[in-house]
């Protein structure tokens, strides 16, 4: 194991009715004037967006609204929203929404108290500074509720990029899982299946004697594993929808990846998949995963072995583990097709011709140097290869 520092201070509000409780968590934290930040839809129809302000409005707060936030969330809404609270002199973000929401807040949080762009947070720069966040969560997937991290597309170049900093952390989560209760099956489908990716990008490390967080992805692999196809068969199940949403969590705020070396290299390649297609994150994920999985199982075989015989209930094979590799990664690519995801380009909407396109933006794009590092670091024919496996 790896030398390590872990901060992770949100206060988490879960169970039924708390976006109630909205107001007073702002108060708690120190909001004065709120910018209510959210996509739109059924945030508005479900009446989650007025009970947010009578939460508000209770206790005296003064707050302004921005809605419009889009799957895979763009920066022309994050320079908006920078203005909009410098006019109005916000000093608190609630994002009311799910992982696009909570981003976009972050990003335009880290935008009002920087001189510069904030788009220079995407391209490496640490976020120290930030305005308090809190959240308010709709959807069970990308565990922004409680991380550090934020993803935004750049619609000059549309490049899909990440920053990072304990300042991102959300003050307070708001976790009531009735919200998620008239998410479409495919949606909830995709977050599951981001949820899962976040455990294997921590799984797949080159550190060794990590066993104690090893077993703890594991576990909330094998959670995903029962309760995903629970929620989908009902999706009023509230308890099912609850562990997946605690899961979520626990999956992105970086408990399960202390002191060992991440990958990430899934999420880096699907992020070209989204930006160029916007498509669901989760469904490009789907597709990608098996496919990087594929290519660099031969780099650690036995850690693909392992996940195969402890989540997936593969039979070891001692003398040719790779073909309990492989059994591992084609049974986690079922399940996911059995929730209802795609299995490759065709169903997700890709095209054979873009790979060239696809590859450039991801290697060279917004001043990549022409590889990708990870669990293995790969250069431009890797990505090539990898993109035309998803065929």
């Amino acid at each position: 194991m790896e030398n390590f520092t872990f901060y992770s201070p949100t206060f988490f509000a879960f169970g039924k009715g708390t976006e109630n409780q909205a107001g007073e968590y702002v108060k708690q934290f120190g909001g004065t004037k709120v910018l209510i930040h959210y996509g739109g839809g059924s945030v508005v129809r479900s009446g989650l967006l007025d009970r947010v302000k009578a939460s508000l409005e209770k206790e005296g707060l003064e707050y302004v609204e921005l809605g419009g936030v889009k799957p895979n969330p763009r920066s022309g809404l994050v320079y908006e929203g920078i203005d909009l609270c410098k006019k109005e002199e916000v000093d608190f973000i609630l994002a009311v929404g799910g992982g696009s929401t909570i981003d976009s807040s972050k990003a335009i949080a880290a935008g009002v108290v920087y001189d510069g762009d904030f788009w220079d947070f995407y391209q490496g720069k640490t976020v120290e500074e930030a305005l308090p966040i809190g959240t308010i969560l709709t959807i069970s997937a990308a565990g922004s509720e409680g991380s550090p991290d934020s993803v935004i597309t750049k619609e000059e170049g549309m490049f899909k990029r990440g920053a990072s900093g304990n300042a991102l952390r959300p003050k307070f989560s708001i976790l009531n899982p009735e919200l998620t209760q008239t998410l479409p099956p495919y949606q909830t489908a995709a977050g599951a299946t981001d949820i899962m990716a976040h455990l294997y990008e921590r799984y797949l490390t080159n550190s060794t004697e990590v066993e104690v967080t090893d077993r703890l992805i594991e576990a909330l692999l094998l959670t995903m594993k029962y309760e995903a196809p629970r929620v989908i068969a009902d999706p009023n199940n509230y308890e099912a929808r609850a562990n997946i949403m605690w899961a979520g969590m626990m999956a992105h705020n970086h408990s399960c990846g202390v002191g060992r070396s991440q990958d990430w290299n899934s999420h880096v390649i699907e992020h070209e998949l989204s930006a160029l297609y916007d498509c669901a994150h989760g469904a490009g994920l789907a597709v990608t995963m098996p496919a990087v999985f594929r290519y660099v199982m031969n780099h650690d075989v036995m850690r693909f072995a392992q996940v195969a015989v402890r989540v997936w209930g593969c039979e070891m094979n001692f003398e040719h583990p790779e073909v309990t590799a492989l059994e591992g990664i084609d049974a986690f690519q079922k399940f996911l097709i059995s929730l209802g995801m795609p299995k490759n380009f065709d169903e997700l909407g890709a095209k054979e011709e873009d790979i060239p396109k696809l590859v450039e933006v991801l290697c060279r794009g917004d001043g990549r140097d022409g590889t990708i590092s990870g669990f293995v670091t790969l250069n431009e024919e890797d990505c090539k290869k990898i993109y035309q496996m998803m065929i």
